[in-house]
This record gives C-alpha cells, structure tokens and sequence, in this order.
C-alpha cells in the first residue's frame, strides 16, 4: 500500500541529493512497493499534447504504434510509462539507477504489462547503440541531475546519450519546471540538427500551484548542420509575470538570437577564418582539452576540401615527442570508433604524444589522389593551425592510420543480405614474428582473411596458408604473428591483388594466426578438472560456440581436443559457405553448424534443459510446445543421432560481432551481454560450465560495463587482457567452487594432457597463456 499524500513532502525531505544512487534507494524502499510518485503533471494533463508527439502530427497506425522503440530514463515509480504503454505503444524501456524502483516496477507490471521491460542503468552512460529509439520520454530526469550546486557535467552526459540513442526522425520529449540552468545547457546541447519546439501543459487549478511544467520537443533530423530557430506553442501572456516565467522566456530570446546569428555566417564546424579571430580562443596557444572541428581548404587556397578535428593534449605536463602532429585517417577507417568518437580521438592524442594533434578524416573527394599529394596540399593549411613554437617554419610531421598490409590479392567477393559485402583476400604481412616462418622457411607467409565490409573492413578471422603437404612439416617454436594484425578490430587498407595465387595453397588448422583464438582455449585451464573427469568416464564434453566465421576456432579445437562435440551457430548461410568454400571448414559427427539465431539457440537449450527437470508429464507437455516453436523458426536443438532434447551444455563461447563498430563495441553484438541473456547462458550450462566471451572495445567505460553486468549473473569471472588492450577474452563459471589463482599450475598440466597437438609448441604457447589471466570476482 502506498503512504497518504501528506507524507510525500516529509519523504522527499529525506532525499537530499537528487544525483546520489544510494539516496534514492533509500527514499524509494521508504515508499515502498507500489505507490507512484508524479513530479510534474498528471496523466490526465499530460495525455493529450504528449501523445500527439508520439503519434506524429497526421496520427500513426495502430501497427506502427505499437512497434515504436520508446526510452523512459529515470523512470523511478512513476506510472507515466504505463499510461503510454495502455494508450498502445507497447515496445517501452524503463531504465533507473535504483535496483530497488526496477525491482518494484517490474512486479507491478509483468503480468498487466508483459512487453514493457525495466532495466538498471545509468542514463548518463546507457548501454544501448546508437540509433536504437524513436522516442525517449523524459519526467523531471534532466531536471534532477541538474542542481545548481553540482553544475552541467551530468545534464551534458545525459543529454550526449539521448542524442546518440535516438533514430534520426527520432523525438526527446523532455517534460521539465524549465529553470534557467537547466535550459542553458538544453537549448545549445540541441542546437545543430534539431528541430525544437516547447509546450506549457495546462494544469488543473488543485494540483501542484508553485511551478508550470513544460514539454521541450527536440526532433533529429538528418542533417547535423541545420539550425532552427525554437518555437513556442503557448503565448507569452499566459505565463503569467513570475520568476519562473521571466527565466524562459529570457532563456528563448537568448537563444534564437544565437541560432539567427549562426545561421547568417557561422556553423558548428568552425572555419579557419573564425577560428583566427578567435571564436574558440587564441589559437596561437596551447588549451588543455581543447576540441574543435575545423574545414580546411576547399576555397582557391588548396586542391582539396578536408574535415578536421583539432585537439589540445589534456594533460599539458609533457614530456611530448611532437609540439604539434598532423594524423591523417583514411577513408575505410574514418568512421571506425577510435577516430569517430570523442573519447577514441583523446586515447589517439595520448597515444601520439602530441601537444597539439590535427586529425584529417579523408573522404571520396580524395579516393585518386597520393598521399603525397594530399600531405603537400595539407602542409599550408595546418601551419593556421599549428600553436606558436610551430608556425614559424617548423617542419609538422605527418602520421597516418595504416594496416601493414604488403600485397593483397582479392580472393573472392560476395554480398549477403545478413552480413553485407563480404571479402576472402589472401595477403603479405610487412612484418611478421620471425618464429612463424618455420612453418614455410623459404617463402614469404601468407594470411587469409574473412573480411565483413559493414563495419569498414572488419576482419573477422584470418588463418595461415600452406601448401599442400607443408602442413606435416615440424613446426618450432610458434607463437603468434605480430599482434597488431590479427586483432578482429583490424581493418582492411588498400588493395594490391600480387600475392601469391590462392588456388595453390590452403589453410593450416594447426595453427591459429588470430591470438584471442588461443586466449579462448587458455580459458579451458577453468574447468580443466571436470573435462577430465568426463573423459575419464568416457563421455564427450559439450561445447556451443555462437559465431562461425571462418570456421578456424571450432576447427582448431576439434582437431586438438577429441573429447568435445561442437555444436556450432551460424546466422548466415553465406558465412558457412565461404568457411567451407575458402577455408576449409568441414562437419562430422563431433562438429556440426546449425543456421539459427544464436539467441534464440541458448534459449532452447536452456528450455529443454529446464524440461528434462520436470516431471514426465510437464516434459511431454513441453517438449511438444517446445517442437512445435523450433519447427516454425527453424532453430530446433536436437542432439545428432539420439533425437532427444539437448541437455546442458559444459562450455558456451560467444564470438560474433557487432554490426555498428561506432557504438565502441565491436565483438559482440550488444544483445550477446544483456543482463537477461546472461541469465539464459547461466540456464543453459552445466553446473560446473565455462561462459566465454571475445570482447573488443578501446572503450573502458564499455568494458568495464560489460563486467559489471556479468558479475550480477555468474559466481565467478576470470579476464584475459590480449593485444594492446583491444581485446580481451571474459570467463564466467557459474559453480561457487572455482579454481584459485594459486592452483593454475595443476590445472594447467591436467589442460595440457587433454590437448592433442602435433606440435608441442603450440601447447606451451596455450599453457603460457594461462599464467595471463587473472580472477576478477
């Protein structure tokens, strides 16, 4: 039961600060299970202007309605999201930092409400991709991390998620009392690319008489450079002459004043000509944390047009090799998270240990010039821009993004309607660890690589060519090619089509080029114990790995490991097809694919595996249910020649990547490390299963995330860092019994008798990975 309204002021007394977690646990669990808590308006007040936003201004059919992707950010126990969800917009996700409001919300609505989800998450660091939402509704949640005390950094975090979540089309619908701090940040925050209008809501005479709530609209729109004036859907007069008034439309004025002044001659990206006369400072010195985008060129002065980003180190204290650096980024890279995002371009200006660093993203205007060209047409024009100690005549060095590719020749090239463009090269490293050549001690080594062109070149796998008969020569002393080129965050450069013919070799699966490969086997020391206890009772142990690519991993470790049956997922059929085209792969009866969804596959197998514990009757009754499903998507998981319902599985691996390598995640997909799927995984391995997941990110905010949300689920985990802090490969165990840091020795030896390796070295290079990984729970 709720408490009674007169209490709700000495409540919300308790609070205090409005950004603190732990504070609004406390006021929440005070409340208690079931009574909602409206800041601002009511629903009666509110319905009608705020569906209308949703709907669009003709109205939307009930079928799209329905299927409209709605984000309500510090959603606490307001009832506003079920209002929406009962007037038909059923795709609604509710998220809060407080575990005790989710908690509540999600028993009060899952039977009424079954489609609406609730999720714990920071909403100035949401976990979603970019572009997921078409609407994102928001009650008094900028308001809150706005206290003047604390200053905009929160709001500015917020706001920069809600941008990057909506679809273009998309609409911020941010109902707010309208304060003038609040708006100072607002206003600019949506400034280029949006259209942006504010509603009063009419409120009734009884409720709630001190402040008027309005509704700002922000709508994206698909140029990032369009500035509109704010429009008002509510007369001046009817404010009425308070404080609160005054604020607003003080805050307007200032603000379509800016814009009109914008639209007469400035843009956000700035021109060398505004920059020298000073609109972002003196230019001629150094600022700690200055960032500005900048055009250069393009006007009589040069050949070519370019956009740039300039950066000031934000730590000034040095020592730095260069003053000031030009990086230039290729095409086929620029939108690649480290040179796109805000926080990939600081870790590049660490990195290049430049005071000042001017990146220069590339485009088709100069897909035939040389860079040679491009580097004399750029030298003037980065003089402007360079800070005091440079530009007078001081030679600027020039870096560039490349891949260190020597020759490549173009295999084959397909496009699938899952995957996209898809390219098999064979290519010629510019360096390659010396230890890998004895495997062809007289010929230059070559790579084949499985290239997904969505995520501008993203190579997915890549193995070692021989020739055949070469595959039975001693192998010493492998380790792994040089790590900067078999990372799946490497990208594919320029095409040179003069390797050696591919016609005449073939791939190696002794051998794993790709070192994450060799990571993930490492990870087996976990549960070394129970494989053996099972290959000692001579029965197989069952591995489920999600993401085929090219086939290398399970190929690998069917042929050193005979005690695992491999079940295999594939989405695409094209995918499977070129493994087995181009790379070699085959099935048995220990390896099979299946082209499923590897979701959905999970879920199966935790479904049978929950049914097997019922009792006869509710198995029959399940499993026929459960047949019935699997037949209709095609995603059935019946064991091979029993044609019974699979039981758990001992080891579940996710390798799959991300469509959208901008979001900061490039392996997995971001559905592969919900908190619910985790939960799925969980139900689906055995008790003393192993969960393993190749992560790639240069964000540590995302992976950092990522753990977070695992640590919920399993009872251990176990990380391994892996090629220059880009990969790294997650364990998981979900037995409260775990092998000890201090026992990897033992394991170590009891993982290396199960491996069956033709080549010893290969084996030490395994067991030497173990000594890498380290307990994180």
């Amino acid at each position: 039961m709720g408490k009674k309204k007169g209490q709700s002021e000495e409540i919300l007394e308790t609070l205090g600060d409005f950004t603190s977690k732990e504070n609004w646990d406390k006021f929440f669990t005070i409340r208690g299970t079931g009574d909602s808590f409206e800041w601002y308006a009511e629903w009666d007040e509110l319905r009608d202007p705020l569906l209308s936003h949703l709907s669009g201004p003709n109205g939307t059919p009930q079928s799209e309605t329905a299927s409209m992707q709605i984000l309500v950010p510090g959603c606490g126990n307001s009832r506003l999201s079920e209002h929406v969800y009962d007037a038909g917009f059923k795709t609604i996700i509710n998220i809060d930092f407080s575990k005790v409001v989710i908690s509540d919300m999600l028993r009060r609505n899952v039977r009424q409400r079954p489609d609406m989800r609730w999720r714990v998450m920071d909403m100035t660091a949401m976990q979603f991709e970019d572009g997921t939402f078409d609407a994102v509704v928001d009650k008094g949640g900028l308001d809150a991390l706005m206290e003047p005390e604390l200053g905009p950094k929160l709001g500015n975090q917020y706001l920069s998620e809600v941008k990057r979540v909506l679809k273009f089309g998309g609409k911020f619908i941010c109902l707010t009392l309208s304060e003038t701090h609040v708006l100072g940040l607002l206003f600019p925050k949506f400034r280029f690319g949006w259209k942006t209008s504010i509603h009063a809501i009419t409120q009734k005479a009884s409720t709630k008489p001190g402040l008027q709530t309005f509704m700002v609209v922000a709508e994206k729109e698909t140029s990032t450079t369009l500035l509109n004036q704010i429009t008002t859907v509510f007369n001046n007069s009817s404010l009425g002459c308070g404080e609160q008034a005054r604020g607003l439309v003080e805050a307007l004025e200032i603000e379509n004043k800016i814009r009109a002044e914008y639209s007469s001659g400035s843009d956000i990206i700035h021109s060398i000509e505004d920059l020298q006369l000073g609109a972002r400072g003196d230019l001629g010195k150094l600022s700690q944390g200055r960032r500005l985008k900048v055009n250069l060129g393009g006007q009589g002065d040069s050949h070519f047009g370019y956009r740039a980003v300039l950066l000031d180190a934000q730590e000034q204290s040095g020592p730095f090799a260069y003053h000031c650096g030009v990086f230039i980024v290729p095409m086929t890279r620029a939108h690649e998270w480290l040179f796109s995002s805000e926080e990939g371009q600081w870790m590049l200006v660490e990195r290049s240990k430049a005071a000042r660093l001017i990146m220069v993203l590339l485009d088709s205007s100069h897909s035939n010039a040389s860079m040679d060209d491009i580097q004399k047409d750029l030298s003037p024009l980065v003089k402007q821009l360079a800070p005091e100690k440079d530009g007078d005549g001081a030679q600027i060095p020039f870096m560039m993004a490349g891949d260190g590719i020597k020759q490549r020749n173009i295999v084959h090239q397909v496009t699938s309607s899952v995957t996209g463009p898809i390219v098999v090269e064979d290519v010629v490293y510019e360096n390659v660890d010396g230890d890998v050549s004895h495997v062809l001690p007289s010929k230059e080594l070559i790579f084949r690589r499985l290239v997904f062109q969505r995520s501008e070149g993203l190579v997915q796998s890549e193995a070692l060519l021989t020739r055949e008969g070469d595959s039975d020569k001693t192998i010493s002393g492998i380790e792994k090619k040089k790590s900067n080129s078999s990372s799946k965050s490497k990208k594919r450069g320029s095409q040179r089509r003069n390797a050696e013919p591919s016609h005449q070799l073939m791939v190696y699966h002794g051998y794993m080029a790709s070192s994450y490969h060799t990571g993930i086997l490492s990870g087996f020391v976990l549960i070394s114990s129970h494989m053996e206890s099972l290959a000692s009772a001579g029965k197989s142990v069952k591995a489920a790995i999600i993401g085929l690519g090219a086939g290398l991993l399970p190929m690998f470790l069917h042929g050193c490991m005979p005690l695992l049956h491999i079940e295999v997922v594939e989405l695409d059929p094209t995918v499977l097809n070129l493994a087995k085209g181009y790379f070699g792969f085959t099935e048995d009866e220990r390896l099979q694919v299946h082209i499923a969804d590897g979701i959905q596959f999970i879920k199966n197998i935790a479904n049978s595996a929950s049914a097997n514990e019922m009792s006869p009757v509710q198995v029959n009754e399940h499993a026929s249910s459960k047949s019935e499903a699997a037949s209709s998507n095609g995603s059935s998981v019946l064991s091979h020649g029993e044609g019974k319902v699979t039981t758990k599985v001992d080891i579940v691996i996710i390798d799959v990547d991300s469509a959208d390598s901008s979001s900061g995640m490039t392996c997995p997909a971001a559905a592969f490390v919900e908190e619910s799927f985790l939960h799925t995984v969980k139900d689906a391995l055995s008790q003393k299963g192993l969960f393993v997941i190749n992560l790639v990110s240069r964000s540590q905010a995302i992976k950092e995330s990522v753990i977070s949300r695992m640590k919920e689920v399993f009872d251990h985990l176990f990380r391994l860092q892996l090629e220059e802090d880009v990969n790294e490969v997650i364990f998981a165990l979900c037995s409260e019994s775990s092998v000890k840091e201090d026992c990897f020795t033992e394991a170590a030896c009891k993982l290396e008798k199960l491996l069956k390796l033709k080549h010893p070295e290969i084996s030490r290079s395994v067991i030497d990975t173990t000594k890498k990984i380290r307990c994180l729970k």
